[in-house]
């Protein structure tokens, strides 16, 4: 047998020993993970807002747009505003000044002078806008109304020697949006409110409703689906929504996974999920055949049979593993080999 079959056959071998510990451990563990509820879900409408805006970054060292008209027109309306005389036709172009897209995220219940980070990105041919200042800029959000203003220094995180450890032509103005309008939700007043969850699963639904109904006291939550559920404010909190959801967002859930198996072939990395497991199959391969039995099989066995014991251990796949110099990446050919003949209980994900 030459050395690349010798090596495939160890791969093989490798690869039950992965799935045979990982039945083994599915074994002795919980088919589910606890879990507070605000981790598994957000309440539906209490989210981010995107924000955006159009722009100037000046005080650029030679580095900002040389050829862009977009950047002129918007430096020639900006000098009539502050009063400059500017002929019609007059071409502006300064290599210190550059056209930029500001973008932020509004966060939920924003109010009023709150501060926050804005995102600043070369639209024009600027090389650079390290060391520059955002101008005045409204950012608006999907309904075209202003929320924020921002204007500040631009950082782009240079390091000590003068090198960027990010794309210069992005960079940040740390808290340098202020919120000019509050968001309007009268949330303590809610009668209902609907909890959608991030990995819809009924398992996890039906579960977190029963809390939730333990919790309250009555049937208060329904689930709608797999991954909704409606809560009714309890005569109780009427009025006090806030400390009804501080309650149930801290309530621990047994949350509910999908056995599957993911494998990146770019970099060779091999995630299983907590509820993987396998058939009794064999596999042949050169002068090795390895099977995977059942723990209750009794009989003869081949000399050439390699039997997965009970009970191999993480330091068993360690040996292995050093033994052979075996990468991740190798195990998808095998994955896939497992999945199609239906020993592989699970699904199976290449990315």
């Amino acid at each position: 047998m030459n050395t690349r079959s010798k090596f495939l056959s160890k791969l093989i071998q490798l690869s039950v020993l992965v799935l045979s510990m990982m039945l083994q451990c599915i074994g002795s563990m919980e088919d589910s993970f606890a879990a507070r509820i605000k981790d598994v879900s957000e309440v539906k409408g209490v989210r981010e807002n995107i924000l955006i805006g159009y722009g100037i970054v000046v005080g650029l060292k030679g580095s900002g747009d040389s050829s862009t008209d977009v950047t002129g027109q918007s430096l020639s309306r900006l000098f009539s505003k502050l009063g400059l005389e500017i002929q019609q036709n007059a071409n502006i172009r300064s290599k210190n000044a550059a056209a930029v897209i500001v973008t932020a995220k509004l966060p939920p219940f924003a109010r009023a002078g709150n501060r926050i980070d804005v995102t600043v990105s070369s639209i024009g041919d600027a090389s650079s806008l390290e060391g520059g200042t955002l101008l005045v800029t409204p950012l608006r959000a999907g309904d075209q109304n202003v929320y924020a203003v921002a204007q500040g220094s631009v950082s782009i995180g240079s390091v000590a020697d003068g090198s960027s450890k990010n794309f210069p032509t992005v960079g940040r103005v740390v808290s340098g949006a202020t919120i000019e309008k509050d968001i309007d939700i009268n949330f303590a007043g809610k009668k209902s409110f609907r909890l959608a969850l991030h990995d819809a699963d009924f398992t996890t639904a039906a579960r977190m409703t029963q809390l939730i109904n333990q919790e309250l006291g009555g049937k208060f939550a329904s689930a709608k689906d797999s991954g909704t559920i409606d809560v009714i404010v309890p005569f109780s909190y009427e009025g006090n929504t806030v400390d009804l959801l501080a309650l149930i967002e801290n309530i621990q859930v047994n949350v509910d996974a999908r056995a599957k198996v993911v494998l990146n072939e770019r970099t060779g990395t091999v995630i299983l999920g907590g509820n993987v497991s396998i058939h009794p199959v064999a596999i042949s391969h050169g002068d090795l055949t390895i099977e995977v039995k059942d723990t209750a099989a009794r009989g003869n066995r081949s000399k050439r049979i390699t039997e997965v014991q009970e009970g191999t251990s993480v330091a068993d796949l360690v040996k292995v593993l050093n033994s052979i110099g075996a990468q991740p990446r190798d195990l998808t050919a095998i994955f896939q080999m497992l999945k199609q003949v239906g020993a592989l209980q699970g699904e199976l994900e290449v990315i």
